[in-house]
């Protein structure tokens, strides 16, 4: 199985945008931390957000970079 670039920035991004978004809810709706992000930084419910922004940005971006697919020519 091969893996180009895109598919890793992707995978990346999910879990950037996952905690983004989790963090988010769970400080704006729950009032509790939720997910690993909150282990590293301490942030306003507001740059969740961004975080989240970011996700997404490198998901368009690994989608953006895939290699498309090899046409086979008939024989």
């Amino acid at each position: 199985m091969r893996t180009t670039i895109g598919y890793t920035v992707e995978s990346i991004g999910c879990v950037i945008a996952a905690q983004g978004l989790v963090s988010f809810a769970s400080q704006t709706f729950f009032g509790t931390q939720w997910g690993w992000l909150h282990k590293l930084v301490d942030l306003p419910s507001a740059a969740h957000l961004a975080v989240l922004a970011v996700g997404l940005a490198l998901v368009a971006a690994g989608v953006r970079t895939r290699k498309p697919p090899r046409r086979r020519q008939a024989a």
